[in-house]
Parts: structure tokens; C-alpha cells; sequence
């Protein structure tokens, strides 16, 4: 589910690998030729996709054998984590391979459309955007609208250091414009690819922009260029590759996911941003039944690629819940609670992100919950929505899709600043620079004399801000925190 409110991007959701295991071998296996399962499988359903988890240690031969006997294909293999991706015409492959480790969102949505009395129909795309000429792109500077880089002190930070080039964000999203003139120096396509089978395609057109503005805009508040016109991102001096997990629909499956986390682990990212939540749940609340092997897949791909020295930065959700801490994290469930945990932003090594309004408030709309949140940023309130770029200009949008990309704009300038950083401790500085945020002694945002939301925890760290609102300043200041070295 989008980001967004409800439009554009329906997008919602192990122990650690040893750190020498974890770059040996990594690529991918390419799909199966022509696998032609027993014809005791038949074909009684649609092609559809499944997100499978093995045994950790499980051989690639084993794990397509295993795939071929349950009638199913092998699309792609990621032996790192054990985590693979098939394809099946049979409604049995489920059950032949294993319901406690196989997932089909595809599936899911259907199984949802028949509950509902709807017909089982694939879902119309949306309309392809237009292709931007930079020369019609306006050329105004826009910057004195950024109220949100001068909440982070960006606009200081950028007087020492904008951030070096040799620093690479992952923008997994809908796709990048590839002609936005603000992006275009940012945009690293070499490193960009689409994620939308389970499997990396690098070309072209699997990674840009095609139906949605969102991947653009993120891509902006991250680095969009310091040229005096148009807006000025976070570090406009690294580049963002577009790693595209949004499909034309506005779904993330748990396949894409993973795909777009393993991509930026291959190609050595110092930082992720995740701006979505992995479909098909309408609501980041987990459900008992089926969200173990989709969270178990997600753990795995986000261990490995923290390992891998890529910190991975996740929106909370505009779902406006209060939100679980993950089994790993530690921490003892809520009494009473509902389980509650965001894909991937609830898991134990992304940094979870809040959205504040203007006046560092938690804006209504967005997700919070001690133990989960680990710090906050602009995400903007109606009237006041954070500006950035969109194919063709500049517009502005509103969200925790929007404060994410300022905390992974943050840490780029701190990889810039710690390039022998791992991610951890990368982790560790963003929270001990962030500068913290008490809870509201009020938080009625309606008026009708009852709270919206209640903040625990206490003045340097609490359910709303986490440690509190990110610097980019101190990213940049020399000695302002130096992390243990022993992560």
C-alpha cells in the first residue's frame, strides 16, 4: 500500500549470516529452461508467483529439485538467505512444497477478490506518465518553499560537505525519471534495476519511472541537485540508483522486496529507502496465518544486506497505528495489543521513520510505537506537504514515504563523512546526532477533547520520534559522535 495516503502504491511488509560468507558467490541463478514438471501437475490455475524459504544452507540444486517435484519453476535463487522465487500453474503447489514456507500475494489478492463477490480479474494499470523534456521543466528556484531541509539544518550541512558520488542510495520505489534535470547527474544507472519478477533486470526500462510520480519524489528529497533552480535535496552531492519494487498496479510483493534488498547488497549501497509497506495486507497489522514466511523472507534479505554494509531506512506507514516491535527485537509485546508490525520498517535492523509536521509534531497520519520508531523527519501535513521532484517539475506530497528519504539522505552524508562505517555503526551515529523530540503533553490534533494517539517512553526516546528529529549538520560536523567500533 502507497505511502501516499491510499493512491499510488499499494505496498505494505534468521539468525546472521557470518560476515566472510556473505559476498562469496552472490549472483543470482537465472531461471529455469523450459522446466517441464510430471504431467501429474496438470495446469488448473493461472501463472502465479510464490516467495519461497528454505533451510539455511539448503544447495541450489536441492531447492529447484525441490521446486520442479511440488510443480513449480524456479524464476530466480538467492543462496545467501535460502529465499526463492517460482512460478506454478498449479493450485497445489502450495501444499506440495509447503504452506509453511511458500507465499503467493499474487494468490492472496485473488483469494481476497473471491471473498469480496468480486470477478477474479488482473487489476487495470494506471496511466503511463509522459516523458519529461528537461527544457520544459521550470527553472525557478524553489528552495525557500523546503521548510523540511531547514528543519534538518541541510541547508548548513550543504556549506561543508553535499556528499560524495562515491556513495550510492538504493531508491526502491516506483522507478526514477531518468530526464528530470535535478536527477539526472544524481542518477547512477548502472547500479538501477527492476525488481518486479523476484529477479533483477537491469535494463532500462525495468527500472524507470513508468505510472507513478513517488520513486521521483523520493529520489529528490535525497539528492536531487544544488543548481539554484528548481529544489536542493538532503545530499545532493552521492547518487541514487532506482531499484524498482512498486509495480504499475502499485503493489510490492514480498518477492520484489527481497530483490531490491539483495540488488543493493550486490552492489556494495551504503543505504537503502524504503518508502512502502509490503503488500497484499491493507493494513500493516500482521495476520497469524500467512505473514511468517513473508516476514521471514524480509528478516533474512535485511540481516543480510546489514551484514553486507548496507543500512536499510523504512518508512513507519500512513496507517496512523501503533506498531509492534519485531520477536527479534527483544522487547515483550504490548498487554493486551494488537499485533501491529510494518513490512519492512518493523524488522529489528532497518531504521524506522516517523513523519513530523512543521512544528515537529507527529504528523496524524503517521505510524508510531516505542520500540519500533528509531527516529523522525518532515513528512508534512495538508498545506504543507514536503516539495520535491515529479516527472516533468516539482510538486509537493505528504507522507512517511517523504520523511524516510530524509533519514537515508542523512546517512549518505554520514557515509560520506565514515566511509569505513558498517552499517551499524552508521545506525548508531544517525541516533546518537538525532536531536530529540519530548512526547506532546497534548496530542488532541481534532480538537474533540480526546487524544489521537498516545506517545510512551520519555524525552530522548519515545513511541513518536524514536531518538528524535535526524541532523543533517551533525552528519557532516566532524567529531560529533564517534559510535563504538566494535559494530
Amino acid at each position: 500500500m502507497s505511502l501516499l495516503g491510499r493512491p499510488s502504491s499499494r505496498a505494505a511488509c534468521a539468525a546472521l549470516l557470518l560476515a566472510g560468507q556473505l559476498l562469496a558467490g552472490y549472483t543470482p541463478v537465472a531461471a529455469d529452461p523450459a522446466v517441464q514438471p510430471a504431467q501429474v501437475c496438470g495446469q488448473d490455475a493461472r501463472t502465479l508467483r510464490y516467495v519461497v524459504a528454505f533451510a539455511r544452507g539448503t544447495a541450489e540444486d536441492s531447492a529447484r529439485s525441490q521446486i520442479t517435484s511440488a510443480c513449480g519453476a524456479t524464476t530466480v535463487y538467492y543462496p545467501q538467505i535460502a529465499v526463492a522465487v517460482a512460478t506454478s500453474t498449479s493450485s497445489a503447489f502450495t501444499d506440495r512444497i509447503g504452506a509453511d514456507r511458500a507465499f503467493s500475494a499474487q494468490a492472496e489478492r485473488m483469494a481476497a477478490q473471491r471473498a469480496s463477490g468480486d470477478p477474479v480479474k488482473p487489476l487495470p494499470a494506471r496511466a503511463a506518465l509522459p516523458a519529461t523534456d528537461p527544457a520544459q521543466v521550470p527553472a525557478a528556484d524553489r528552495r525557500e518553499e523546503q521548510w523540511d531541509m531547514r528543519a534538518i539544518n541541510a541547508g548548513w550541512a550543504h556549506t561543508i560537505n553535499q556528499g560524495s558520488s562515491r556513495v550510492v542510495v538504493g531508491v526502491l520505489d516506483s522507478g526514477i525519471d531518468p530526464d528530470h534535470p535535478d536527477l539526472t547527474t544524481a542518477l547512477a544507472p548502472e547500479e538501477s534495476a527492476g525488481c518486479l519478477t523476484g529477479s533483477p533486470d537491469p535494463s532500462k526500462k525495468a527500472w524507470a519511472a513508468s505510472t507513478s510520480p513517488h520513486g521521483t519524489h523520493v529520489a529528490g528529497i535525497i539528492a536531487a541537485a544544488d543548481d539554484g533552480k528548481g529544489i536542493t535535496g538532503v545530499a545532493p552531492g552521492v547518487r541514487v540508483a532506482s531499484v524498482k519494487v512498486i509495480d504499475d498496479r502499485g503493489y510490492v510483493d514480498p518477492e520484489a522486496a527481497v530483490c531490491g534488498l539483495m540488488w543493493a547488497a550486490r552492489q556494495h549501497m551504503k543505504v537503502t529507502n524504503s518508502s512502502y509497506f509490503v503488500d497484499p495486507w491493507a493494513l500493516s497489522c500482521a495476520r497469524g496465518d500467512d505473514h511468517g514466511v513473508v516476514h521471514e523472507v524480509l528478516a533474512r534479505a535485511v540481516e543480510y544486506s546489514t551484514s553486507a554494509g548496507t543500512l536499510n531506512v523504512a518508512a513507519a506507514t500512513n496507517e496512523a497505528v501503533g506498531l509492534t516491535p519485531s520477536p527479534r527485537s527483544g522487547l515483550a509485546p504490548r498487554p493486551g495489543g494488537s499485533e501491529c508490525q510494518a513490512l519492512p520498517a518493523g524488522l529489528r535492523d532497518v531504521v524506522a521513520v516517523s513523519a513530523v509536521d512543521a512544528d515537529r509534531t507527529k504528523a496524524g497520519y503517521s505510524s508510531y510505537g516505542l520500540g519500533v520508531i528509531d527516529v523522525t523527519a518532515p513528512g508534512g501535513v495538508a498545506g504543507q506537504c514536503v516539495l520535491s521532484t515529479v516527472p516533468g517539475g516539482y510538486a509537493p506530497l505528504c507522507g512517511t514515504s517523504m520523511a524516510s528519504p530524509h533519514v537515508a539522505g542523512v546517512v549518505a552524508l554520514l557515509a560520506t563523512t565514515h566511509p569505513d562505517y558498517s552499517a551499524r555503526q552508521l545506525r548508531r551515529t544517525l541516533d546518537g546526532q538525532a536531536v530529540p523530540i519530548p512526547c506532546p503533553a497534548d496530542y488532541d490534533l481534532t480538537g474533540d477533547g480526546s487524544q489521537d494517539a498516545y506517545c510512551a517512553g520519555y524525552g530522548s526516546y519515545n513511541g513518536f520520534y524514536g531518538h528524535g528529529m535526524v541532523d543533517a549538520l551533525a552528519a557532516v560536523a566532524p567529531k560529533q559522535v564517534r559510535p563504538d567500533r566494535a559494530g
